[in-house]
């Protein structure tokens, strides 16, 4: 997400919207390949799904998972929302990706209907799933996949159509609100039930469904709710691109009834209230039916406010530092840093897991943080010259000042811990994430934001006192990555990671999700190429810590500071005395 665009992402000035500068063979280089060209939008819509539903029709949600580089391990990536009662969903949550050119990522979508509100999919029918990957997807005429659903042996599982669209990068959001007057009645004892679903055209003329509004029920004189809805979602950034709005009239069973449709564009609507946003609503049906067909009421645009989205960069172009610490384990289970077999081997020719976690992350992270100086911590072990067993001890050996200069001077620091202390135990986590969250707790203002990495080889002893720690650091400016070393079971981190359900101690829960977790193993590099596992693991660890930071400024308000305009040098001005 962050971080190794500032080597490798450039382009040239005056080429913001066009096509990167293309690199030479000359200055191609590792890091650079991973680079994404480019953000994809995926858009999922099926068609004759299999109904396993008794009296109504199937209640669909689409799952889609990604596989590793390297590894056949299937993760989720992200889920639609469920569409009740339909065998020919269009979902309207989308999946944004990052596309790589020279990547082959494997996509598997797996559909199921959702009978209850479990978020285990193994509680719901399966209806299915199709493979393919990314790149079949934008190599298909139109970047428009139409494939069959396999997996439930001698059923026809129907077909999903995936569309890719390129993303333009425009950060304007729109806060809208509309209201209908005189709808057509399509109910036999009431008035309808209305409600809006919005459409954006795409370059081969089909559309896309960007928004539904909620359902007003029984009137044919609805107001409904003010929207926000990104300008990149409703337009993808095209002011003139035709935007479909159809009003439905709702049925419990699925089968809404049309009541009708109107068009317009972003340029349009940014008019606001006023005579050029009061819509026909038109049933081309009715209309070629009847003579005297006016029209099936009309929609009006009540509000139109545009808010501009802060990202992450802006936070950091207005000064905001990002603190970076390092906690490493030295517990026992690590082996004797002097075999070859302990994740602390201190190799001359090649870091050791730990080492390559600290480069990884830390070397990203360390363009953010304007002095270079990383307090740098260890626990679990026993320290000279008593043999006390410490879980908060400075790896430079001066607990005044445990400031380390540099990733450099973090490995140094490393290096010299490892032949100076006792590898002991337990492996307590809960006294380095208080050491950073005291820091945190005295800088809310958004001027800093804190990142706490801890490498570990894994079972966690104060597994009680760590989420207690983490419910109440979700609360300040920090988060937390966790990188687990060595072939030990990580379910105990995967349960802190959050990304599931929500942690909690005691009756509390997190305010924000401030925890990643991931495996070492998983970034190995088959064929030995350190550069690239130790990129992709960077890539994986930093993802969620801009969302993750932005969480935190907007729960507390805390908007951007202004940049600092450009440095002019002082004009001198000559006087001339007369």
């Amino acid at each position: 997400m962050f971080g190794l665009e500032k080597s490798a992402g450039r382009q040239e000035p005056g080429r913001s919207g066009g096509l990167p500068k293309m690199a030479s063979v000359g200055d191609f280089n590792v890091l650079s390949s991973s680079i994404p060209a480019t953000k994809v939008e995926l858009s999922v819509s099926c068609r004759n799904l299999l109904d396993r539903d008794t009296f109504s029709k199937s209640d669909p949600i689409c799952v889609l998972y990604t596989q590793a580089i390297g590894n056949k391990e299937w993760r989720e990536f992200g889920r639609t929302e469920v569409i009740d009662n339909t065998l020919n969903p269009d979902f309207v949550r989308k999946f944004i990706m990052d596309y790589f050119f020279e990547e082959r990522e494997n996509l598997r979508f797996d559909f199921y209907d959702v009978d209850s509100k479990s978020p285990n999919l193994s509680k719901h029918d399966f209806l299915g799933q199709m493979f393919c990957t990314l790149g079949e997807i934008v190599g298909s005429q139109g970047s428009r996949l139409e494939k069959s659903i396999v997996g439930i042996p001698g059923k026809k599982c129907g077909t999903v159509i995936v569309t890719a669209e390129e993303l333009g990068c425009c950060r304007d959001s729109v806060l809208m609100q509309f209201c209908a007057n005189k709808l057509d009645k399509k109910d036999f004892f009431g008035k309808s039930d209305p409600f809006l679903v919005f459409h954006r055209s795409n370059e081969d003329g089909s559309f896309t469904i960007c928004h539904k509004t909620e359902v007003v029920k029984n009137t044919l004189n609805p107001v409904w709710q003010a929207f926000k809805i990104s300008v990149r979602a409703l337009c993808n950034g095209d002011y003139d691109r035709t935007i479909k709005v159809e009003v439905y009239d709702w049925d419990r069973d699925g089968s809404h009834d049309f009541i009708g449709e109107f068009t317009t564009s972003y340029r349009e609507l940014s008019r606001g209230q006023s005579q050029f946003n009061v819509y026909e609503v038109i049933n081309p049906k009715k209309k070629g039916k009847k003579k005297k067909y006016v029209n099936s009421g009309t929609v009006t645009l009540l509000s139109f406010l545009i808010e501009t989205e802060v990202s992450f960069l802006d936070y950091i172009k207005g000064g905001t530092q990002i603190n970076f610490t390092v906690a490493i384990d030295f517990t026992a289970s690590n082996g004797n840093p002097s075999q070859p077999t302990s994740l602390h081997y201190m190799n001359p020719y090649q870091l050791n897991a730990y080492g390559m976690a600290l480069r990884a992350v830390g070397e990203i992270i360390q363009d953010y943080d304007s002095d270079k100086m990383f307090p740098a911590l260890g626990f679990g072990a026993r320290l000279p010259p008593d043999g006390r067993v410490s879980h908060e001890f400075a790896l430079n050996g001066n607990p005044q000042n445990p400031y380390c200069h540099g990733i450099d001077g973090v490995m140094e620091a490393y290096y010299r811990s490892l032949k100076s202390v006792q590898l002991y135990g337990p492996t307590n986590f809960a006294p380095v994430i208080n050491h950073v969250a005291r820091y945190a707790a005295s800088v809310k203002d958004g001027s800093q934001y804190f990142v706490l990495l801890i490498v570990t080889d894994g079972v966690i002893s104060d597994m009680a006192q760590t989420k207690e720690s983490i419910v109440n650091a979700s609360k300040l400016p920090m988060s937390i990555i966790i990188v687990g070393v060595g072939p030990a079971e990580f379910d105990a981190m995967e349960e802190l990671d959050g990304d599931v359900v929500r942690i909690s101690s005691r009756g509390r829960f997190a305010e924000r999700d401030i925890v990643q977790f991931v495996p070492f193993r998983d970034y190995i590099d088959r064929s030995g190429n350190h550069v690239l596992s130790m990129a992709r693991l960077a890539k994986d660890v930093l993802a969620e810590i801009p969302e993750q930071f932005l969480s935190y400024m907007r729960v507390r308000g805390i908007k951007p500071s202004p940049a600092p305009p450009p440095y002019t040098p002082p004009i001198h001005v000559l006087q001339t005395q007369i």
